[in-house]
């Protein structure tokens, strides 16, 4: 549902044409309601639309021809489901030796390859959701972290995969899994532990690295405000008119600081409470130190760094109560020649370029009627 997809959307924002195989009744994320609801505007972008019964023979014709015809063949199904249609590496890579097949799993072929994955599965297992809840109380990730890494990963891996294929002209397959995924997410805390012996805490009850570095209330709402080095205690302490912190021997290196942490922040969380969130931001701001203001997600369409530099791109809404609308959507965090990665093909509707692909493919008028009469395609 978003693993495979920002696969795609990642080598189509990047200019590849990018063929979207859907059942004749849509990709089910088209419909989802609540947190699934920006799904598929999301993800699919500057994509076409085919709609193929791979049940029926003749649309698994249309399906085994364009595999026929691309670089790259990415999947996002159970594993064994490919194979069944004829779909797998194995098979395609018979027609086409240059085909790279890229595979996005729950996990990488061993013991669990065959268990069911969700993004909430793997964080849960794999020591995301301990780190991020507090003690006791295992919390996923606000977003579907593992799903879209795992897209990037896939690729990634596509990408790495046409580069061999230029010096050997063979393709290959490449694997990508939640779990795997997840867990070098959490990598940094695992050699935490080999290194130090200690184990890493949840995040609310996390030894930080540096002393001031947290969440902040103050008169108006909260703040996330940070000093990272000794240089920039000083500048903090100095900025704010605290000669007394910054004479406090206790105080007077980051690792004494981290040792004085609670009763620091405990200073710090009084002589700030009064200040409002616009005039700490403004101070940080002004002495280059890190801060921010705690945002919602829905407040980021009026972020002025994001409009101004073009972070956010019109899309046609393609299905529900609201398409044919016009929203924005987040672009691709990269530029190449200093332009951002804009949207070339709104998320298309269910079979939008059916016809044109079919043609493309050497079907005409007569063969795509046959093809829609049987319902092999939509």
């Amino acid at each position: 549902m978003v693993m495979g997809p920002t696969c795609g959307m990642v080598l189509a924002d990047m200019g590849a044409e990018v063929i979207k195989v859907e059942p004749i009744d849509g990709d089910r994320t088209r419909h989802l309601l609540g947190a699934g609801a920006g799904f598929f505007p999301m993800f699919n972008r500057n994509k076409k639309s085919i709609a193929l019964d791979l049940r029926s023979p003749a649309g698994l014709e249309v399906a085994h021809k364009l595999c026929g015809t691309a670089d790259v063949v990415a999947e996002n199904f159970r594993p064994g489901a490919m194979a069944k249609y004829g779909l797998d590496h194995a098979a395609l890579s018979k027609v086409n030796p240059r085909v790279v097949y890229v595979s996005h799993k729950g996990f990488l072929p061993g013991p669990y390859q065959h268990r069911t994955a969700l993004d909430e599965v793997v964080q849960m297992m794999g020591g995301l959701a301990y780190m991020t809840g507090r003690p006791g109380d295992p919390l996923r990730a606000g977003t579907s972290v593992n799903d879209i890494m795992g897209g990037m990963f896939g690729a990634i891996g596509a990408l790495g995969a046409l580069m061999q294929r230029m010096q050997t002209g063979v393709g290959q397959e490449v694997q990508s899994a939640l779990f795997e995924n997840n867990v070098f997410l959490v990598g940094q805390h695992m050699l935490q532990y080999a290194i130090t012996g200690q184990a890493a805490a949840p995040m609310p009850e996390r030894i930080s690295a540096w002393a001031v570095y947290d969440v902040f209330t103050v008169r108006d709402g909260q703040v996330f405000l940070a000093a990272v080095s000794d240089a920039q205690w000083t500048t903090f302490c100095n900025a704010f008119g605290y000669a007394d912190l910054l004479a406090e021997p206790a105080y007077a290196t980051n690792n004494a600081r981290v040792v004085a942490r609670p009763a620091l922040l405990a200073t710090l969380r009084r002589r700030l409470a009064d200040h409002t969130v616009a005039e700490l931001s403004a101070t940080f701001e002004r002495h280059g130190l890190p801060f921010a203001p705690i945002a919602r997600p829905e407040e980021l369409f009026d972020d002025p760094h994001l409009r101004a530099t073009g972070g956010l791109a019109d899309i046609r809404l393609p299905d529900g109560p609201h398409a044919g609308d016009i929203a924005q959507a987040a672009l691709f965090p990269i530029t190449m020649a200093g332009e951002r990665l804009g949207v070339r093909l709104h998320p298309p509707t269910l079979g939008e370029h059916t016809r044109e692909l079919l043609q493309g493919l050497g079907y005409d008028a007569d063969g795509i009627a046959a093809l829609h009469a049987a319902a092999a395609v939509a």
